[in-house]
């Protein structure tokens, strides 16, 4: 692949990619892209790691087609699950989203307490503990805890809901508890709950958002494989959905910042 001019892949479990999308744009505004949310399978999280694979490989298959210079996995749960069958599949670079957080948890902790939240399937994989370990060490202190409910509330558009500050207070009761002073947004959902997530956790935690990390990973990955696009004009993006094109443009306009004119509805399954 040579191809400068050809678009970047980028796919999630249903809209919070868009906030790994939204930093992407806004760093490489020449560059082309094409993002799939998975919202008809949504979420991800409570899914078995073979049907997690099962689902990335269909939706890898599908932007393959759309003949993508790079992929960017920017789901939490399909990068622990699925990267290296997606790694296996594609001819192309492919970047994840758990490598880049990790990273700057470690470099951000003073007193070396690192909570991490995703969905479940995230935290049973250890993807996290693994990923900051190799940056830190064996006697980094992490306390994981998994959020299951936090995809569904961002979906809904109730980021500053009540009902979403009082079931962050029950999630993050152990990690106050265990006083870690950095806290890693394990799922590209969670963005959209910060200001809830930062009242409930208290104002001596950092949040570390992965989304402008992964963004400067692309950069990075895009220069030393010379497929940055040297056009002057803006990029253009192209939106697909599984399930309701009326809901993506809604919700997916607020992920966003911008008004998402055009999305197409396609049959995920028969990739």
């Amino acid at each position: 692949m040579n191809d400068t001019s050809a678009p970047i892949g980028v796919f999630d479990s249903g809209l919070g990619g868009l906030t790994v999308l939204k930093e992407i744009i806004t760093l490489m505004p020449a560059e082309h892209t094409v993002y799939f949310g998975d919202t008809g399978r949504t979420p991800y999280g409570s899914k078995s790691p073979e049907t997690i694979i099962k689902y990335a490989l269909q939706i890898a298959r599908f932007l393959q087609s759309q003949h993508i210079k790079m992929l960017v996995i920017a789901c939490n749960t399909a990068s622990a699950r699925a990267y290296k069958a997606v790694c296996d599949l594609m001819k192309i670079p492919v970047v994840e989203v758990i490598t880049p957080g990790a990273q700057a948890a470690v470099q951000g902790t003073i007193n070396r307490k690192i909570g991490v939240i995703g969905t479940r399937a995230t935290i049973e994989s250890d993807v996290y503990v693994n990923a900051i370990r190799h940056f830190a060490g064996p006697d980094m202190q992490i306390i994981q805890q998994a959020c299951p409910l936090f995809v569904s509330l961002a979906e809904e558009g109730w980021w500053h809901h009540a009902v979403t500050r009082s079931i962050a207070d029950v999630y993050l009761q152990a990690l106050k508890q265990a006083q870690v002073d950095t806290l890693v947004l394990g799922c590209t959902h969670y963005p959209l709950l910060k200001d809830v997530i930062a009242q409930s956790a208290g104002s001596d935690v950092t949040l570390v958002d992965a989304a402008h990390r992964v963004s400067e990973r692309v950069l990075d990955v895009l220069k030393t494989h010379r497929l940055m696009n040297q056009s002057d004009v803006q990029g253009h993006h192209v939106f697909y959905t599984s399930d309701s094109i009326e809901y993506f443009q809604k919700l997916g306009s607020l992920f966003m910042d911008r008004t998402i004119d055009t999305v197409e509805r396609i049959d995920i399954e028969q990739y």
